[in-house]
């Protein structure tokens, strides 16, 4: 058998990989990836989509792909993967294929990076009558009550984007519905994210394609970074800002930060999406220079 790295048990290598296969390009898989490309390994993604970062729009996941392929990653899209094997030397064999063919790669090492499987089965839940999909992932309501009254799921076993701060905003919801009578729920909740790539890509909302696909009238507002007069100080100008904005409301639906702290960035953003601020506010508003919301103003300047 091949064996084969997760998430976790890549943490607990002892060396530095020779060559690091990784099939999924999604966010495990970019942010090793790229770590360990700097730790000195040769790396190579493997992703059966057509690009990416399957939920980003295209010109995020391409621009993407070239700041991992600046770094030497060999990025292979349309590609899946069809069989492994271990040489006698213990080189693992992946054949995989391509738009172009089958492909056999060498590499040293092997991480499974296309996703997570729930331990529900563990559970014993026929017991309980808590009813589970396809996939083993738990359905909630809106307070994360399952499908029998008075059990609740919260976490990565509910299905949904499997991130720390949405366990920990379940959890916020939870003790504020059972100990202090509260009715919170999830309903219109935003789900922030980072990819811890470098430069980082900071998400949150619709994106322009998700925006399009709902019927929404929107401005989409995009600015490269080497606008930015603090990613020109600091010789990161790698990636660009976009902000989707609705036309009609001028309230800020979603935005992409592929950047210099792209997250902090994205996250001002958010609190203005809570407040429910119209771009013109950030627009028009006086930040410090040289600091990176300064280029909100820009932003919101730069539409398309």
């Amino acid at each position: 058998a091949v064996p084969t790295l997760d998430s976790t048990s890549i943490m607990e290598l002892d060396s530095v990989p020779t060559h690091l296969l990784v099939l999924g390009g999604g966010y495990v898989g970019l942010e090793f990836g790229q770590m360990f490309r700097r730790f000195g390994s040769a790396v190579t993604i493997i992703q059966r989509g057509g690009h990416l970062l399957a939920r980003e729009d295209d010109d995020v996941a391409e621009e993407v792909a070239k700041i991992m392929r600046e770094d030497g990653i060999e990025v292979l899209l349309e590609t899946t993967a069809l069989h492994a094997e271990r040489s006698g030397d213990g080189t693992i064999q992946l054949t995989v294929k391509t738009p172009s063919g089958e492909r056999t790669l060498s590499g040293s090492h092997l991480l499974s990076a296309a996703g997570r499987t729930p331990n529900s089965d563990w559970l014993n839940l026929a017991v309980t009558g808590i009813q589970t999909d396809k996939h083993g992932f738990i359905p909630v309501n809106e307070k994360l009550e399952t499908s029998v009254p008075g059990i609740y799921a919260l976490g990565d076993i509910k299905g949904g984007p499997a991130f720390t701060h949405i366990s920990y905003d379940d959890f916020r919801i939870i003790r504020t519905n059972l100990l202090e009578k509260g009715n919170a729920t999830i309903h219109d909740r935003l789900v922030p994210y980072t990819v811890f790539i470098d430069p980082q890509l900071g998400r949150i909302g619709l994106s322009e394609s998700e925006a399009l696909a709902q019927g929404r009238h929107i401005r989409v507002a995009k600015m490269p970074m080497n606008y930015v007069a603090r990613a020109l100080e600091v010789d990161e100008t790698r990636g660009f800002m976009k902000a989707v904005v609705d036309v009609d409301t001028s309230q800020i639906l979603g935005c992409a930060i592929l950047g210099l702290e792209g997250g902090e960035i994205m996250s001002a953003l958010e609190i203005a999406m809570m407040g429910k601020v119209p771009y013109t506010v950030l627009r028009d508003g006086v930040f410090a220079h040289p600091t990176l919301m300064e280029s909100l103003n820009n932003l919101f300047s730069s539409f398309e």
